[in-house]
């Protein structure tokens, strides 16, 4: 039986621009939803998984977002935070990832956005990712949701996946039935031959696919995208 991982990338240093005028003051990772910053809405999920580090980037109002990390362990919280320093320039999602590595270990991680919040339909949705995850057979396992059950994500979809769980991305004009909701396992070590500073995981992701090496799973439930104040508004409300 594969191990889930201990160890989580949360990527935390993006600006936030469309949340304005939300993150005037602080970063996305503390536009507060139901009464919790996003940041922690995240890192409980990924507690619950049984991550026991978070290497958590920071950028955008990084002594705050530090200062909230500190306070939240202070309270006992887990998991045990490492800061992954991107102060001097935002590094996107493959970037911070290849410069957190020293930081990563060797084994899979989790990998997980802060801008998704969601209400599960009985398991936890983590677990079906830890479930799915073969490092034999995958170097990438998604957690997907349903693109018209969802909320705040891409109208049309992302990608399409087979019945023995391999994932395929859209072709322009397609729509696809499932969005990425934000959260995978992954081997870092994909991000090794990126370039230096600033690189997106997309393309990384599209050539893994061509060798079958991306996976996912799409449990039930319900997905939300918190990408501006009014997607913010209506996922508090279902929170409710």
């Amino acid at each position: 039986m594969t191990t889930a991982p201990k160890i989580a990338m949360v990527l935390a240093a993006g600006l936030g621009t469309r949340m304005r005028p939300l993150t005037d003051d602080r970063p996305k990772a503390l536009v507060e939803v139901g009464g919790r910053a996003l940041i922690d809405h995240m890192l409980d999920r990924l507690v619950e998984a049984g991550v026991e580090t978070a290497v958590v980037n920071v950028h955008a109002f990084a002594d705050r977002l530090e200062a909230h990390l500190i306070a939240r362990q202070a309270k006992g919280l887990g998991p045990r935070i490492v800061i992954s320093d991107e102060r001097p320039r935002a590094l996107e999602t493959g970037g911070g990832i290849k410069n957190a590595l020293p930081l990563l270990g060797d084994g899979p991680v989790w990998v997980a956005n802060i801008d998704s919040v969601w209400i599960e339909n009985g398991a936890p949705a983590l677990d079906a990712v830890a479930a799915a995850w073969d490092p034999e057979t995958m170097d990438v396992c998604l957690l997907l949701a349903s693109t018209s059950g969802s909320l705040g994500f891409h109208d049309s979809g992302d990608v399409f996946l087979s019945e023995d769980g391999l994932v395929r991305f859209k072709n322009p004009g397609e729509a696809a039935p499932l969005v990425y909701v934000g959260v995978h396992i992954c081997n870092p070590a994909i991000t090794t031959e990126g370039p230096e500073g600033p690189f997106s995981l997309l393309p990384i992701w599209k050539g893994l696919v061509a060798n079958g090496r991306v996976h996912g799973v799409a449990p039930e439930g319900l997905w939300m995208h918190v990408g501006d104040p009014g997607a913010r508004d209506l996922a508090q409300a279902r929170l409710k």
